[in-house]
């Protein structure tokens, strides 16, 4: 492409510790470990894009180091103790199974004064639909607004209502300089992770993790998702000249005349090794790379879909609309609706 998508440098890691306990369910967990664990890195090695943003150092932790069952008997491995860990950027707690006449006052002493501790010393908290008992128990929550599971509103009413619950939102942040997050239901571990990659890794990272995981809403297949792929690795010299040459005039009119121009071959000769080289047709390749700039214009800025087609290479906004469409599955419209949103706390 003709810029760069993230110009900012790779920072250092941001280090993330999942906290968990002998009630924690593994899904969240294993989920939100697998998916930090692919920022910065899953990206690049899929699409040959070069790194961005800092990478999360992400690691399972618990009052002790050994391994535990999870109510479900899926073991929990961490991988330390939490008085081994005295400073971390970010702490999430996921869910937690809690029966219906659960008194969970006092139940977790160490974790709740390690919280503490770490929120003192200037961590973000973050909680995982009942993960968020956890805080509350901890003191963190007294006075703030905080969301979590429906099933667990009367449990907050009677064992902690100085807590000002909104159980109808998604994500809800408080505290000191917003460093009290808590998500809604088991799922939305999706969004806390969405929101906490664009906040720390910045939003182009975000759509990257939405796209790479295809968080979201799904109806509209899996197409909308997509990203071009890494470069087919090939020996033809005179291929990827043209290769570089396009990725720096994909707008230009008559992109193939102008790319058979540029590799000196005869038509018929350039087309059958380009097609060998790269497994697409010239023109293919044309269309996905504006696509894909396309794309980025739409995620990152306000340009009208008009704007953006002829910024891309089309005169005729119509076609660019059919053609994005047969590409991705969705309109222009509906794509920017989709991406621009994603890190972005929901309203309410």
């Amino acid at each position: 492409m003709s810029r760069e998508r993230d110009p900012s440098p790779v920072s250092a890691p941001v280090s993330i510790s999942l906290l968990a306990l002998p009630e924690s369910m593994p899904a969240a967990l294993y989920g939100l470990f697998e998916v930090f664990s692919s920022v910065g890195v899953t990206w690049s090695e899929l699409t040959g894009e070069p790194a961005a943003a800092a990478r999360l150092d992400v690691q399972i932790l618990a009052a002790r180091a050994a391994p535990f069952p999870s109510p479900l008997g899926v073991p929990i491995a961490p991988h330390a103790g939490i008085d081994t860990v005295t400073e971390t950027d970010i702490i999430v707690v996921t869910d937690l199974a809690l029966a219906a006449d659960t008194d969970p006052r006092g139940r977790w002493p160490e974790e709740s004064r390690w919280l503490r501790e770490r929120y003192r010393c200037g961590a973000t908290l973050c909680s995982v639909c009942t993960g968020s008992v956890l805080l509350a128990d901890a003191g963190l929550l007294d006075g703030q607004e905080a969301t979590s599971h429906w099933s667990v509103t009367g449990l907050f009413k009677h064992y902690y209502g100085g807590v000002r619950l909104r159980p109808e939102r998604i994500l809800s942040l408080s505290g000191e300089d917003g460093r009290l997050v808590t998500s809604g239901g088991a799922a939305a571990w999706e969004d806390l992770a969405l929101y906490l990659v664009a906040r720390f890794c910045g939003e182009a990272e975000a759509v990257r993790l939405a796209k790479l995981f295809l968080f979201g809403d799904r109806s509209e297949g899996q197409m909308l998702y997509a990203a071009g792929a890494r470069p087919r690795r090939h020996e033809d010299a005179v291929i990827a000249r043209c290769q570089a040459w396009i990725a720096e005039h994909y707008s230009l009119d008559n992109p193939v005349a102008r790319l058979v121009a540029e590799s000196g071959l005869a038509e018929r000769t350039f087309k059958r090794r380009f097609q060998a080289a790269t497994g697409y047709s010239p023109v293919e390749y044309v269309q996905a790379l504006r696509v894909e700039e396309a794309k980025h214009l739409l995620e990152t800025t306000g340009e009208t879909t008009d704007l953006i087609a002829h910024r891309v290479g089309y005169e005729d906004p119509t076609f660019f609309r059919r053609l994005f469409k047969r590409r991705t599955g969705v309109t222009p419209a509906r794509y920017r609706q989709r991406f621009q949103s994603i890190g972005k706390l929901p309203r309410g």
